[in-house]
């Protein structure tokens, strides 16, 4: 597990900051599989993972949103036959605060842990 990983969430509210553009560029590099996409004019984390089939995703599906409620940030889950698209921003700001960065990793390490 990545030390990112490791890391808590914390409270955010409306009006925290959004990362830096230093900050994303070293935090990107602890997850350099994820994309940073434009999502209606906010900046988001996106990842697709591969299954073999749709019990493993919904199994996976389940298991991020576990650690989501743990964490109390919820990502945006696309659950489709053998794929998961999992998205990563902070709604309240509007875009990427150093949680998402956090809720990526773990969402990797979900994905590491075995069946």
């Amino acid at each position: 597990m990545s030390e990112l990983a490791k890391q808590q969430c914390e409270a955010c509210h409306k009006g925290a900051p959004k990362v830096t553009d230093a900050e994303r560029g070293l935090l990107h590099e602890q997850i350099p599989d994820w994309s940073i996409v434009d999502t209606e004019g906010e900046e988001t984390l996106r990842k697709v993972f591969k299954f073999k089939n749709f019990a493993q995703a919904l199994v996976f599906t389940n298991r991020v949103g576990d650690v989501a409620e743990a964490q109390n940030h919820h990502p945006a889950v696309l659950l489709e036959y053998g794929k998961v698209t999992v998205s990563w921003w902070t709604h309240a700001i509007g875009g990427l605060h150093r949680n998402d960065f956090i809720m990526a990793a773990k969402t990797d390490a979900v994905f590491a842990v075995p069946e």
